[in-house]
C-alpha cells in the first residue's frame, strides 16, 4: 500500500489517461510491471506524423480552429502536481480572437486516425487544457483534436462533466499503482483483439 508521500508524488502521463479509458489493464502494466511494455508500429508511426504536422502547422493559417490570430506554441512540456498529470502538448495557442476578446489557451493534439473522435481522445484533450490552465494561468474553454489523415480540426469542448472524468480517472489509476490491484477487463472485449498487451492476460481471448 502506498503512503501519503507516494500518492502525493504520483503523476500520470496524459497518454496513460487515454489508455486507462481504453482499458485500464493497460495503466496496470504500464505502471506495475514497466518492462512489460511492447512498442508497436502504430506508435512509431504516430509518434513520427506528428513531428512531420510541426512543419505543416508552422506554414499553414489558423483557419483549421476557426480562428484569426493567436500565438502556437510547439512541443509544449506540462505538469501539474495538484492534477497528477504530465505531457508533452503537441501545440497550445494562445489567443484572444474570441466572442468576449479575452485570453484562452487552446491545446492541439495531432492524432494519426481518419475521422472519428473517441472519447478517450477527447479526454485526452480535455487534460491537456486543464494542465495549460495552470501552467499559463488563462481558462481554456475548448481544445482541438488535430485529425492527419484528413487535415480536419475537431473541437472539444472543456465542459465540467469532462473535467470530472478526468479528475476521477486520475484517482482511479493512483488506486491501481499504489496498490497494484490488476483491474477487470473491459466488457467490450473487442478491444482485445487490436490491444498489443492481449497475450499478457490470460482470462480473454
Amino acid at each position: 500500500m502506498g503512503t501519503e508521500s507516494e500518492e502525493e508524488s504520483l503523476t500520470f502521463r496524459v497518454s496513460d489517461l487515454k489508455q486507462y479509458f481504453f482499458c485500464p489493464r493497460i495503466v496496470y502494466y504500464h505502471q506495475c510491471l514497466p518492462k512489460v511494455r511492447p512498442t508497436t508500429f502504430k506508435m512509431q508511426m504516430g509518434t513520427e506524423e506528428g513531428r512531420a504536422e510541426h512543419g505543416r502547422e508552422e506554414r499553414r493559417s489558423l483557419r483549421p480552429y476557426g480562428l484569426r490570430r493567436g500565438e502556437r506554441f510547439f512541443d509544449v512540456a506540462l505538469y501539474s502536481e495538484r492534477l497528477g498529470l504530465r505531457g508533452r502538448l503537441d501545440m497550445a495557442i494562445r489567443t484572444d480572437d474570441n466572442a468576449s476578446a479575452t485570453l484562452e489557451a487552446i491545446p492541439v493534439d495531432y492524432k494519426l486516425t481518419p475521422g472519428r473522435v473517441l472519447t478517450h481522445f477527447a479526454l485526452q484533450v480535455v487534460a491537456y487544457g486543464m494542465l495549460l490552465e495552470e501552467a499559463w494561468g488563462i481558462p481554456s474553454h475548448r481544445g482541438f483534436l488535430y485529425l492527419i489523415p484528413a487535415r480536419r480540426a475537431r473541437q472539444v469542448d472543456l465542459t465540467t462533466e469532462m473535467r470530472d472524468r478526468v479528475r476521477r480517472a486520475v484517482e482511479a489509476m493512483a488506486d491501481i499503482a499504489l496498490h497494484e490491484r490488476m483491474p477487470p477487463p473491459p466488457r467490450k472485449r473487442g478491444k482485445c483483439t487490436i490491444c498489443e498487451f492481449r497475450r499478457f492476460c490470460n482470462d480473454v481471448v
